[in-house]
């Protein structure tokens, strides 16, 4: 089979070796030049992959079998289109993934809290002795660990918008919708768009499937699918299977049976949407077989997951907070309500089509200084004007040193950018790093 895969981040270059392990007849393609693309050319040619660097070649597309674009490639690139016209298969790197693994499969999406309860379900079922493996957006693709699946393993799987829009037959086991707000505009153009996209989750799933969903996010039970069995999440009311919160404590309805799993207090990771999270992953955890004593005792013990409302440092008693990983509103909206009050918040990055205006409220009665960054400082100023004292930083390191000196004992300094981090840095991770990195630095002049 001649296949093309469009793009060499870790994505693509993954998929490449993979194909080419099983003899196709592999071309890969990215618009940077290989001085831009560090050891991943010598990889795939030692591997017999054919490289097309620096531009993308409309004769190449069209002489394919199988085309595999990266998540950073859009569905609806000019080249996939006329390919798509012409009858050329293409499939995003999960749909090639899920056609050669075995085992069980729990798919985790929303428009936030995805890593916190994909890792989190994965913690859960290595605590209870399974054969877990953590991969997707997660950051170990898919179609790296298909190799290391068997009949006994469970994938516990981070899905986004954009892997899930270009998959044909995949179908997990379990699937999860955490919630769905406003991400990704700048690609996806509308919100029926982004949830269509969102939705493909639970398209192949049968009645022997499960779909996990948020009974308290009005636009995630719109999209409830008719096939799968239906399993509900609650914070605010009672669920007739699935995982709620029944006064102090988190149960799971099992069987018709209501399970006692934890004290809500006893969760070691801050915020009511993190509440949600763990009955998310609590509720996938027990279709595995988990019981629920064994699951809050793995909840108890999961320390969260780096970049996600992460603890860094107190400073003369400011603390200092890691949540780079909000690259949307509704992210940072749930960063500001995890803390009583008394914030410096650092905002700004590439924007994704955005409204900030929602963050008028919150910042007006928990914040005292947002510190802007990036390349949507102009337009988050312009829409948050008015809420609370603003400071154009312009850079992560001024934005670190202006909010040092500005904060009294008992104040939070947060990262929770409600943009992309494409403008100044690398991914998320790279930003949360660098926050860190400056915390640090911080610490080491006091």
């Amino acid at each position: 089979m001649r296949v093309l895969v469009v793009g060499l981040a870790r994505t693509g270059v993954a998929t490449a070796l993979f194909c080419a392990k099983r003899n196709a007849i592999v071309t890969a393609t990215d618009l940077r030049t290989e001085n831009e693309l560090g050891d991943a050319p010598a990889k795939l040619r030692e591997a017999g992959v054919t490289l097309e660097l620096g531009g993308h070649f409309e004769k190449t597309f069209l002489a394919q079998d199988l085309i595999i674009p990266s998540p950073g490639v859009p569905a609806d690139d000019p080249q996939l289109v006329k390919a798509r016209s012409r009858k050329i298969t293409v499939w995003s790197e999960i749909e090639l993934a899920y056609r050669f693994m075995e085992g069980e499969l729990i798919g985790i999406t929303g428009s936030n809290g995805k890593t916190t309860t994909t890792t989190l379900a994965h913690h859960i079922l290595r605590a209870a002795g399974k054969n877990a493996i953590l991969a997707g957006n997660v950051g170990t693709a898919l179609i790296s660990v298909v190799d290391q699946t068997n009949a006994q393993t469970w994938a516990v799987v981070e899905l986004s918008s954009f892997q899930l829009e270009l998959t044909d037959q995949f179908r997990p086991d379990i699937g999860v919708f955490l919630n769905l707000t406003p991400d990704h505009l700048d690609r996806h153009k509308t919100m029926a768009a982004y949830a269509a996209a969102k939705t493909r989750i639970f398209a192949k799933q049968t009645e022997l499937d499960a779909a996990v969903l948020n009974a308290d996010d009005e636009p995630t039970v719109a999209l409830a699918p008719k096939k799968p069995q239906l399993f509900w999440f609650s914070r605010k009311k009672n669920v007739t299977q699935g995982a709620c919160v029944r006064g102090e404590d988190i149960v799971i309805v099992h069987q018709g049976k209501e399970e006692f799993v934890m004290k809500v207090n006893e969760i070691p990771l801050a915020g009511a949407h993190n509440v949600e999270n763990v009955l998310a992953a609590a509720t996938a955890a027990r279709l595995a077989e988990v019981d629920a004593a064994t699951i809050g005792k793995a909840v108890r013990s999961f320390e969260g997951v780096e970049h996600r409302l992460e603890f860094v440092k107190e400073i003369r008693g400011v603390r200092y907070f890691n949540d780079s990983k909000a690259t949307n509103v509704d992210a940072t909206l749930k960063a500001l309500d995890a803390f009583p009050g008394r914030i410096l918040v650092i905002l700004g990055g590439k924007d994704k089509g955005s409204d900030y205006t929602v963050l008028q409220e919150p910042l007006r009665g928990k914040a005292v200084l947002a510190l802007l960054i990036g390349a949507a400082a102009d337009k988050i100023e312009s829409q948050i004007t008015g809420s609370v004292a603003i400071e154009r930083a312009g850079s992560m390191e001024k934005a670190v040193e202006i909010a040092s000196h500005a904060a009294q004992p008992g104040d939070v300094v947060l990262l929770a950018p409600a943009c992309a981090s494409f403008d100044q840095f690398q991914n998320y991770e790279h930003r949360g790093r660098v926050f860190k990195e400056l915390v640090r630095k911080v610490e080491a002049e006091n």
